[in-house]
């Protein structure tokens, strides 16, 4: 089905369908990157145009903007005085109780202007507020809706589980089929957790305590179009302003739900706004799934074309390689998710010795592993180093790919000292350790937020913090090894961390670093199968020095290390443009939302 045809039809669709129709594109191409925790995760998005869509549909919905009225159609005056009537009657039954509420709205409550024959009244008029069911048998079977069964689709879907009413009849929330509930508490209010219930066990059910629940007098009200209603951004946006309660525990008051302002329609016009949100919501279903499988496709494309880089067997192939990728490179890396694999493709391409020429005449990085064991023997010494256990024997089982004459495996202890932070004093948050403290305090979430330099610190310690620690220099290699596994970055400045973070200095002091920090991005992944699955993920030291690594001859290195500053500068700054480009297309969103709402 093509989709901009299907939003034209009918010869009835009014400007703001129109709108919807005419920026199709806008709509689509308004994505954004979500932030994911942690460098090198996997990158998220989302079809901000798209959600921005389904808000304005349920706005002009509650509004009266979605469809024609009809002149034929009984005022919602007359609904009222039905209602009313209805009401007054269950009144004298003894089946409700007698309430104050008229349903009357002054000129100053009203969010919004409405269309002839609508009227303005409020829930506790045209509905009983959070019912019970009564005289139920202990042994009947009902249906338990705890909140993680009530979703946030507009039309209102819940699941449910049986239990016998004894068991849920007290301490939870009663209601039955055809009663309408908006869940109350952060964040499932903002959320738009709401739900009519359907198909309920015998009719009725109970659950979570932390919902607001509307029973219609009769069949005054189409109970689709109330919920449309909770499910409207004006309505989220006011309640979310009137929550009370502490911080995660914020919550809706009753006052709210019942009192707040609900503009009603003419009855048959409320069936055909629910019919023409059912159609376009299936429109925005089906534009989501197209606009996901072209992202989708569009990054397996990237992903593909990039492996033939890193697949390349030689020079020659290589060079063939990315010339096919150069000549579609602006079609090809146009979100920032192609970025990233870009930049990961550049890294892999420097450890594996594919991104500067080799020199035949350089000495062997073998030589250079050489001088650096002579090196470390004299730390070891002078005692400025303690002595390791002999790490174990490299194998050609292990190793990952082959690698260009001149290079050699090793592992990190072999070209440098790899040794945990220190935080000996317990609690590690004594104020005596922070008092008109001076010397910075990194922690993992200062790694994990830095780009490339760490540029941020937690706290500072005082000189007696620092006894109990120890000051790493500048341009030490930090490396996470608990919460967010192997994030790495170059501390900015001289600075402490706890034994979370992993400190790593060259022994040879001419060796670039940023090299090594290159290579850990590579094998993140790698060392984040090592973690155990618990709540709090970490490896340790020996698995971290336990790590491969792909030592170039020295020069190389220092030239594989400033070749990938510049092109990863060069990934940032293209980055940037799409960033701004996204930042564009939002604000061409929000445009529109107002324009159709104007």
């Amino acid at each position: 089905m093509n989709v901009k045809t299907s939003l034209e039809v009918g010869k009835d669709a009014n400007k703001p369908e129109q709108l919807i129709t005419e920026h199709i594109d806008i709509w689509t191409s308004a994505i954004l990157a979500k932030s994911t925790s942690g460098r090198g995760s996997s990158k998220k998005y989302e079809l901000y145009g798209i959600s921005k869509l389904r808000e304005l549909i349920l706005e002009l919905a509650v509004r009266g903007k979605l469809v024609p009225q009809d002149a034929n159609d009984e005022s919602a005056s007359v609904l009222l005085e039905r209602i009313a009537a209805e009401k007054a009657q269950l009144i004298k039954d003894k089946k409700i109780k007698k309430t104050k509420a008229d349903g009357k709205v002054n000129e100053d409550e009203k969010p919004f202007d409405l269309p002839r024959e609508w009227q303005w009244t409020r829930l506790n008029f045209i509905t009983e507020i959070n019912p019970r069911n009564t005289n139920v048998d202990d042994k009947t079977k009902a249906s338990f809706v705890p909140m993680t069964l009530i979703t946030t689709s507009y039309d209102g879907v819940h699941d449910s589980e049986s239990r016998p009413w004894s068991e849920i009849k007290k301490g939870y929330t009663h209601f039955a089929n055809g009663d309408i509930a908006i869940a109350k508490i952060t964040p499932c209010f903002e959320n738009s957790k709401a739900a009519i219930f359907r198909n309920l066990e015998n009719g009725i059910g109970a659950g979570t305590t932390e919902l607001h629940v509307a029973r219609p007098f009769g069949e005054q009200v189409e109970r689709n179009f109330l919920l449309l209603y909770f499910k409207s951004p004006n309505f989220l946006t006011m309640g979310r302003k009137l929550m009370t309660g502490s911080a995660g525990h914020k919550r809706v008051p009753r006052s709210f739900f019942e009192s707040n302002p609900i503009p009603l329609p003419p009855l048959a016009e409320q069936k055909r706004i629910v019919a023409k949100v059912d159609e376009l919501m299936l429109l925005c279903d089906q534009l989501e799934q197209q606009t996901e499988a072209s992202i989708e496709a569009h990054a397996t494309l990237v992903e593909v074309l990039l492996a033939t880089l890193t697949d390349s067997a030689g020079a020659d192939e290589l060079a063939q390689n990315w010339a096919r990728i150069a000549e579609h490179f602006d079609s090809l890396f146009t979100t920032e998710q192609s970025i990233e694999a870009l930049k990961q493709t550049v890294l892999q391409l420097a450890v594996m010795g594919k991104l500067v020429p080799q020199n035949p005449d350089e000495e062997p990085a073998s030589v250079l592993l050489e001088k650096i064991a002579e090196e470390k023997e004299q730390l070891i010494k002078e005692k400025v180093i303690k002595k390791e256990k002999p790490l174990p024997a490299i194998t050609d089982d292990e190793k990952p790919f082959e690698l260009p004459q001149g290079w050699t495996w090793c592992r990190l202890p072999e070209v440098g000292e790899l040794a945990r932070g220190k935080s000996k004093h317990r609690p590690r948050n004594d104020p005596t350790l922070f008092a008109k403290g001076s010397i910075p305090l990194v922690q993992t979430g200062d790694v994990a937020r830095a780009e490339n330099i760490i540029e941020t610190y937690t706290s500072l310690y005082n000189e007696h913090g620092l006894a109990q620690s120890r000051l790493w220099p500048r341009n030490t290699l930090c490396i996470t090894i608990a919460a967010n596994i192997a994030d790495t970055a170059l501390l900015g400045f001289d600075a402490c961390f706890p034994d979370s973070v992993v400190g790593f200095l060259t022994f040879d002091k001419a060796m670039d670093i940023s090299y090594f920090d290159y290579y850990l991005r590579t094998a993140k992944n790698h060392l984040e199968d090592f973690a155990p699955s618990t709540a709090q993920k970490n490896i340790n030291l020996e698995i971290l020095g336990s790590l491969l690594v792909p030592l170039p001859p020295l020069n190389e290195l220092n030239s594989i290390a400033k070749k990938v500053e510049g092109l990863l500068s060069l990934c940032d700054q293209l980055k940037e443009k799409i960033q701004q480009s996204q930042e564009t297309q939002v604000q061409l969103t929000d445009a529109l939302v107002d324009r159709a709402l104007g």
